[in-house]
């Protein structure tokens, strides 16, 4: 979700759900240690509970940045093991460090050594040839004796060379199989899903096996369908505001911002798929893109926007 879950997009999904624990995008360590921490890793309160995935290999790095991302209030520090794009690989951290489960253990445990909050890993079900039950269960056991409690797994495989990284989102075929495989073979870890869950009934049919499901995409395209979260699985009773009421929720947000100066499209551009699948829900996203970015646009922007459905 590199450029998408960033600290306005979090704060829109918290007028949706209170409760679901939402991720940063990922941040490498070097942009933490070189100079940008506000810049990454400033947050608002509203976000609560609100995790920092990390990306790096270097256990020095990984326990120093961990222990700024606790000092900065994250609920939980999360190293991912699972993103195969390019730049990621050139800096040596993401999927291929599957290959390498001693130094996943050795960076979680340098992590878990400096930080009271969870440690947690975000793994594929492999990479290239290293895709065999066998190496997913010894990578597992290796990172569990460093202490880790909780493994997210996207259940797709992934090839690092030869798919780009919406190929790798697509091609390889899913193996929900293999995610409850391991959760059979180590019941006390809390294992989650992740790799094309749509629906909150496909959540229910994963957690008939699993600890819980990661939504990525359909999350960012199409938030609306979280509505019903805290209530399905959070044990919640709520009212459920409507698609209107979550944006002129949001709106109160966008001001403060606007009052800081936060250029307005950098805020609307994450509210474009509120009325996904919804009459006029083209002439939202039309308005939004073709009048959030002019020069001086207010939230008079979303407010216009608004009135195509009162």
């Amino acid at each position: 979700m590199l450029d998408w879950t960033d600290r306005h997009q979090r704060r829109f999904m918290r007028c949706i759900t209170k409760h679901a624990v939402l991720y940063t995008e990922m941040i490498t360590t070097g942009a933490i240690i070189h100079g940008g921490e506000e810049r990454h890793l400033k947050f608002n309160h509203e976000e609560h509970p609100v995790a920092v995935q990390l990306g790096g290999s270097d256990p020095k790095d990984l326990a120093h940045c961990a222990k700024v991302c606790e000092d900065y209030g994250y609920d939980e520090i999360n190293l991912n093991v699972g993103c195969p794009s390019d730049r990621v690989q050139n800096g040596r951290f993401g999927a291929c460090l599957m290959a390498e489960p001693q130094l996943v253990a050795d960076c979680m445990a340098s992590m878990a050594n400096v930080v009271k909050v969870p440690v947690t890993v975000k793994t594929r079900i492999g990479i290239d040839d290293l895709d065999s039950y066998e190496h997913l269960h010894t990578f597992v056991d290796t990172v569990r004796k460093a202490g880790v409690k909780t493994f997210i797994i996207h259940a797709r495989k992934a090839w690092l060379s030869g798919l780009s990284p919406k190929e790798n989102r697509e091609i390889p075929p899913l193996k929900y199989d293999v995610a409850y495989q391991i959760k059979k073979d180590f019941p006390e870890l809390e294992i989650i899903v992740n790799g094309g869950v749509t629906t909150l009934d496909q959540v229910e049919d994963h957690m008939q096996h699993l600890d819980g499901a990661m939504i990525g995409r359909e999350a960012y395209h199409n938030p609306y369908f979280l509505a019903e979260v805290d209530n399905r699985f959070y044990g919640k009773d709520y009212d459920i505001s409507d698609r209107i009421e979550v944006a002129e929720e949001f709106c109160q947000y966008v001001q403060s911002q606007l009052d800081q100066d936060v250029y307005l499209g950098h805020m609307t551009r994450h509210i474009l798929g509120l009325f996904y699948a919804q009459p006029k829900g083209k002439l939202w996203r039309r308005h939004l893109s073709e009048n959030a970015y002019k020069k001086g646009a207010g939230l008079e922007v979303i407010e216009e926007a608004l009135t195509l459905f009162k």
